[in-house]
């Protein structure tokens, strides 16, 4: 039997850490922690009721959850002393409450980086498929309407020469512009500071300070902010109102980031051309207006979902798991300053 410290509390844990993992991870990755952990699984893979998060939290030394699992801060009292870890399983830490486990002392770590180029590949394949109407010739075809060939029909866009406007020009959408540019598409940005110019020079990039202005001149918009109290609702109706007449809105990042009704009503019009999405606001509900609408297409929140990448990000639980449970810093903090 091995016995750990714990340089958060100075507490010692006798044995190995208990972890509770939220949803089922890949058959890998929880054979490794069985055999390092005294873990807790979920099988059914069931999203876990706030009280059985809570439960979770005070039975274990270590909680693993993902984007699916809400943890505010009253849950984080209720947990007790013994939680010391929130291991995130994904990079996307907003659904848990950083202040209150700051003030409680425990500490977040998250899986950085390695769904970077699973979410840019799904998101040029939104850019590729919305203007060229993809969704809506696989449904033609796949509902027996298509009556064959001719010049003037299912006629989409190209993209050479268009102008993407990235929000967010973080991993992800650098990635996506490096995969743009070869496709010809002018690169436009717009990121809470500016990149140094040599990297604006890798993916052609200019950066565009004014949001508003991106938005009123870019051909196709793709979202890549991160979610917060800042970026609700980004897309608004104003900026809805203000994109070029025909042009396209792609969003893997969150759902929260639009305003759903404007867009419906953009759609609709025709004022928009068409959108890719793969987020939305009320997950795992999805407005049935957009999935109504032949000039969206819908995906289910599948940016991440390859085996590599979810192997990688298990992996990185893990690591970040072990490195707290031998008294070392996690390589993936997310927050600074702790005792």
């Amino acid at each position: 039997m091995t016995v750990v410290t714990d340089t958060r509390t100075s507490r010692r844990l006798s044995g190995k850490p208990r972890v509770h993992v939220t949803r089922r991870l890949l058959p890998a990755v929880e054979e490794r922690m069985r055999e390092l952990f005294d873990v807790v699984l979920n099988p059914e893979d069931r999203a876990l009721t706030r009280d059985e998060l809570v439960a979770a939290m005070r039975d274990s030394d270590v909680i693993v959850p993902t984007v699916t699992d809400r943890i505010d801060a009253q849950m984080l009292e209720e947990a007790g002393e013994r939680l010391g870890l929130i291991a995130n399983f994904g990079a996307g830490i907003e659904h848990i409450d950083l202040s209150a486990a700051r003030a409680r002392k425990v500490i977040v770590t998250n899986t950085p980086g390695v769904f970077t180029d699973d979410t840019a590949d799904l998101t040029m394949m939104l850019i590729l498929s919305v203007p060229r109407r993809l969704g809506e010739g696989a449904r033609l075809v796949r509902d027996g309407k298509w009556s064959g060939w001719s010049p003037t029909s299912m006629l989409g866009h190209c993209l050479g020469g268009k102008r993407l406007g990235i929000v967010g020009m973080g991993r992800i959408g650098q990635a996506v512009a490096h995969r743009a540019r070869a496709f010809g598409l002018e690169i436009v940005y717009h990121n809470r500071s500016r990149l140094a110019p040599a990297i604006e020079n890798v993916f052609g990039a200019k950066y565009e300070p004014d949001l508003d202005r991106l938005f009123a001149e870019a051909d196709i918009i793709s979202l890549h902010a991160p979610a917060g109290a800042g970026t609700h609702h980004l897309v608004n109706a104003e900026r809805i109102a203000a994109m070029k007449p025909g042009s396209y809105l792609i969003n893997t990042a969150r759902g929260h980031l639009i305003d759903e009704d404007a867009l419906v009503a953009a759609l609709q019009s025709g004022q928009l051309a068409g959108a890719g999405l793969d987020v939305f606001a009320n997950e795992p509900q999805v407005d049935p207006r957009l999935i109504a609408l032949p000039n969206v297409i819908t995906l289910p929140h599948m940016g991440s979902a390859t085996v590599e990448g979810r192997g990688h990000a298990g992996e990185k639980v893990i690591a970040n798991i072990r490195f707290w449970v031998d008294g070392h810093r996690p390589p993936d903090q997310v927050l600074e300053g702790w005792v």
